[in-house]
């Protein structure tokens, strides 16, 4: 093989290695903790993911989900999930008792119950798939589980509406949300961000949905000095 091929082959390769790399910080969550097919109520505890929507919808383009992301759509936080995760790692896609995929009349009435929180049905059909099923729950209880878990966390006032774009930091979000809410703690939350907007708070609960720490997801916070958050719609 010509020497210079093979260097440039190389070096393509490297850069895809932290491209990716780059990507699994930017998102949070290091993919190579993901442990799929195992059985479903096999896990140690809950990340509640609160996601920053007009960050998403800045991202995905109006056009993507409309339900969610529609103009006239003035969501702030929103549900992104209730993840089984466990000490080290976290299941996904397990194999579970019920069936993967809702079936139509199941998911309305469903879909009905959560809307104001999780306002999108692709995004409920994907969540029960990739996570619901390792709950051990039916859909039903997952998302009434899902439910009960966000009514369990206050979104401090600042953050329940915004007007303008607003550059604030990482630990400010986290000691807001902590001053909200009397049991959380420093190590059981954490804040990520996307090209340094604001992406996600993510909240660790126990089974019983109590709050509770959990270093390796306080450990994927994060690190950028600011965050940018994009005003709330409508």
């Amino acid at each position: 093989m010509n020497p210079r091929f093979k260097l440039v082959l190389v070096l393509v390769a490297l850069a895809v290695a932290l491209s990716y790399s780059a990507w699994q910080n930017e998102n949070g969550r290091p993919v190579e903790g993901a442990q799929k097919n195992l059985a479903a109520g096999n896990f140690d505890f809950y990340v509640l993911a609160l996601s920053w929507s007009p960050t998403f919808c800045a991202e995905q383009g109006d056009n993507d989900d409309k339900e969610q992301c529609g103009l006239a759509k003035p969501f702030a936080f929103v549900v992104h999930g209730l993840w089984p995760q466990n000490e080290r790692g976290w299941p996904e896609f397990c194999d579970s008792s019920y069936p993967s995929q809702i079936n139509n009349r199941l998911a309305r009435r469903i879909f009905d119950q959560i809307a104001e929180m999780m306002p999108s049905r692709g995004l409920m059909f994907h969540q029960w798939r990739k996570h619901g099923t390792c709950s051990g729950l039916s859909p039903e209880d997952y998302f009434a589980l899902t439910r009960e878990a966000r009514s369990k966390v206050k979104v401090p006032d600042q953050f329940k509406t915004l007007a303008d774009y607003r550059t604030v930091s990482p630990n400010e979000i986290e000691r807001a949300f902590i001053g909200a809410n009397a049991k959380l703690q420093q190590n059981g939350i954490a804040v990520t961000c996307s090209n340094r907007y604001l992406k996600e708070v993510r909240i660790c609960m126990d089974k019983g949905l109590s709050l509770r720490p959990c270093p390796e997801i306080d450990g994927n916070s994060c690190r950028a000095i600011a965050t940018i958050m994009p005003p709330v719609r409508g």
